[in-house]
């Protein structure tokens, strides 16, 4: 028998199948990883296919070395799907099979974690008389007298028992009396917050029509659901049943997240229902996590699995449901190569496996949306919250009028009016400013200078440290390539000493709230506190258990979390986002408003939203306020079709970069050359392509690369996608210090 193997190399040279030998005695399955040998090393790689013959002269094949594992790594659904996603990223398909297991097993970098055990030999009436007939050592006969109880146990939980209990357990073990022996203890991710939700409540009627809607899909293996309900309508309720449903029929389900932030709780309201049937998978695992929460999945014995975009790809046997929550965030979608956009993989997923897929949000992305309307999705709407409490009450303030009247706090002062009612009722707030840091940047009062990072072509901001020495707390920071440096006390542009800070972030709203509040704790949660394994799950546990008074975050805390005693949310400057060079600007903005908002009065209180903007009179900001999605929809439906952007027609970008400037120009212009002859000799691509255009992003430096790109706005069509296998392949050329990719609907054209 021969085997075709990939072998775990990605590059183009070796991007395809080799044919080996299998020993005869050795088992061998598709999707089995295995030790080959290849070239004058030994690699790794994993079984494509099995084959009785091969034209291959018998003297050039070689014999796999050994399998890595007893089992296939790679189910054969997982296979196909990365063999789909190698194909539409253009890339080796080693690439793509590499998302379909933990890093860590590549190389044998993780294994499995042993524990040693203590069993009896012996009955237990035996080792009870050997116990009172133990004259020499107390703690012979005090490890006898508990095994006796309850045989086998760790060693460890002896120990807690029986001070320094080893060598005693050599003598007995010595004597026949008792087995050491030793079994696998697996790592289980922790840091949950702790949720007492565990009994199932009768569903809404809404929420039971949405369900009714979702199970005959559920038995039939299909169905592609949009669930629109409201914040605080009971969505995750809905996801509940439905995985309880798939697993009274036998199969499993996949829950995504779009942040690690939400992971904490959507972990302990299903393992609350479930028990140690769920399973987690997430970055922020440990090695030994990651890789034992993978096989709990793979044997079986997890057959629920939460986690953010990469848990798509879990090993589930007969799946049965994929909910993607917060369906609407851009953090769906990988940025790295290859890359990827988790939605499109779970539908893709759903389609190959006779899988119900369900996406939920409580502000659909437009994309979503416009496909519901025309038929593609089935759109499920819970226009109300649970027990039909009432959406919180929003008020907008203008911080000009705030400014003309003195007040230069990033406070307003019915901002702060709010938080003294909320914390003198014992009540919880949370307040959004969704910029890090503590000014957003240094600039001098003389000349107008911007302190920018010497990697990146963008300001730095400032940060205070509170581990620093004494006398350097402050540094200004990147947020792209994390370089630091003092700030400057003279100009560096024109030595002027009128070095002044400006703006604010999460760390100056802290100072702020402290200073107003210092009774009351206040916690701050943004990526420089959530550092570390369970960062996320520490902070929204002190929240959760009333420690912390106040949360203040960015967008992290706008989404998915639930905080009954939550009664106040303060939106610092919601301008934000709806000044970037993006198209998708106001559809951020208005998510972002609308989610935050939706935090506020989840429990039996009511809810308070105060709004603060420079802008009160834009329409998102309205529209935001007021809840009303189908207004916005309908209102940035018409904009795009205007526009002539997303979903109308694809925007594309070829993108150069490289240490060098002069040669990243050089590249882009050898490549926009390259596309135009091409596109000469294609009449029918071209007709695809409504814009070409050649400039620089709207960052040129990052992380030390020049930037440079081609802009594209496509018409959809039968052509389109041998277009972007055309563009793909021109931006992905070899060329001389730089590296190119192509881009296709990119989450950021900056």
């Amino acid at each position: 028998m021969y085997c075709q193997v990939i072998v775990d190399i990605t590059h183009d040279s070796v991007a395809r199948p080799f044919t080996y030998l299998i020993p005869g005695d050795l088992r061998v399955t598709p999707g089995q990883r295995v030790a080959v040998p290849f070239g004058s090393r030994e690699k790794e790689g994993i079984v494509l296919s099995l084959c009785e013959s091969t034209e291959i002269a018998p003297e050039r094949i070689r014999s796999v070395v050994r399998t890595l594992e007893d089992y296939p790594a790679v189910l054969p659904p997982l296979m196909a799907l990365a063999e789909e996603m190698a194909e539409k990223a253009h890339c080796p398909l080693a690439e793509t099979l590499r998302l379909m297991m933990p890093a860590e097993m590549r190389g044998g970098r993780v294994r499995e974690k042993t524990e040693l055990r203590a069993a009896l030999a012996a009955a237990p009436e035996e080792a009870l008389k050997a116990a009172r007939e133990e004259r020499r050592s107390r703690k012979r006969r005090e490890i006898l007298e508990l095994l006796a109880e309850r045989s086998p146990r760790k060693v460890s939980e002896i120990a807690e028992a029986v001070k320094d209990p080893r060598e005693a357990l050599r003598s007995l073990a010595d004597a026949g009396l008792i087995r050491l022996e030793r079994e696998e203890a697996l790592r289980t991710p922790g840091g949950g917050l702790q949720d007492a939700r565990s009994d199932w409540h009768p569903l809404t009627p809404e929420q039971q029509e949405a369900l009714e809607e979702v199970l005959p899909a559920l038995k039939e293996g299909n169905g592609r659901f949009l669930l629109h309900g409201v914040t605080g309508s009971g969505k995750t309720e809905v996801f509940l049943h439905a995985v309880r449903r798939a697993l009274e029929m036998g199969k499993s389900a996949v829950i995504l997240v779009p942040e690690i932030a939400l992971t904490p709780q959507m972990v302990s309201w299903f393992r609350a229902r479930f028990g140690p049937v769920a399973a987690v998978l997430h970055s922020r695992l440990s090695a030994g996590e990651r890789y034992d929460e993978w096989r709990r999945i793979r044997r079986g014995d997890a057959r629920v699995v939460i986690g953010a975009r990469s848990a798509v790809f879990a090993p589930t046997e007969n799946l049965g449901l994929i909910v993607v929550d917060e369906e609407h965030e851009s953090t769906y979608f990988s940025d790295h190569h290859p890359r990827y956009d988790a939605r499109e993989v779970a539908e893709s997923r759903c389609r190959r496996e006779r899988a119900s897929l369900i996406l939920a949000s409580a502000t659909p992305s437009i994309l979503s949306f416009a496909r519901a309307s025309r038929g593609d999705y089935m759109l499920l709407e819970m226009p109300r919250r649970v027990a039909d409490r009432p959406m919180p009450e929003v008020s907008i303030v203008d911080m000009r009028e705030e400014l003309e009247t003195g007040n230069r706090s990033v406070l307003s002062r019915e901002l702060v009016r709010e938080l003294s009612g909320c914390m003198s009722r014992g009540e919880q707030a949370m307040l959004l400013m969704n910029r890090r840091g503590y000014h957003s940047f240094v600039s001098c009062r003389k000349c107008g200078y911007v302190v920018k990072c010497s990697q990146c072509d963008i300001s730095m901001t400032c940060h205070v440290e509170e581990s620093a020495p004494p006398g350097r707390e402050t540094l200004l920071r990147c947020h792209y390539c994390g370089s630091t440096q003092p700030i400057p006390e003279k100009c560096p542009s024109c030595g002027s000493p009128y070095i002044r800070y400006f703006g604010a972030g999460t760390q100056k709203v802290e100072a702020e709230i402290r200073r107003l509040f210092p009774d009351c704790a206040c916690g701050r949660m943004d990526i420089d506190t959530t550092g570390g394994k369970d960062g996320h799950a520490r902070i929204l546990e002190a929240f959760r258990s009333g420690k912390t008074r106040i949360l203040i975050g960015t967008q992290m805390i706008a989404k998915g979390l639930d905080f009954p005693q939550v009664t106040l949310v303060g939106v610092i400057a919601a301008d934000l986002t709806l000044n970037l060079p993006d198209y998708r600007s106001r559809e951020r903005t208005f998510q972002l408003l609308t989610q935050v908002a939706g935090r506020a009065g989840r429990g039996q209180k009511p809810g308070r939203v105060v709004i603060q903007t420079y802008r009160p009179e834009d329409p998102v900001i309205r529209m935001a306020a007021r809840q009303d999605y189908r207004a916005f929809f309908e209102d940035e439906f018409r904009r795009r079709r205007i526009s002539l952007y997303p979903p109308f027609t694809i925007l594309a970008r070829v993108l150069i970069a490289g240490p060098e400037e002069a040669a990243a120009e050089n590249a882009v212009r050898e490549a926009e050359k390259e596309i135009r002859d091409g596109l000469r000799t294609h009449p029918e691509w071209e007709k695809r392509i409504l814009m070409m255009e050649t400039e620089p992003p709207g960052i040129r430096f990052l992380r030390g690369q020049a930037r440079r790109q081609i802009l594209f706005k496509l018409l959809t069509g039968n052509e389109t996608e041998m277009l972007c296998r055309f563009l793909t392949e021109r931006a992905e050329a070899p060329r001389p210090g730089v590296t190119g990719c192509f881009e296709y609907n990119p989450t950021s054209m900056i």
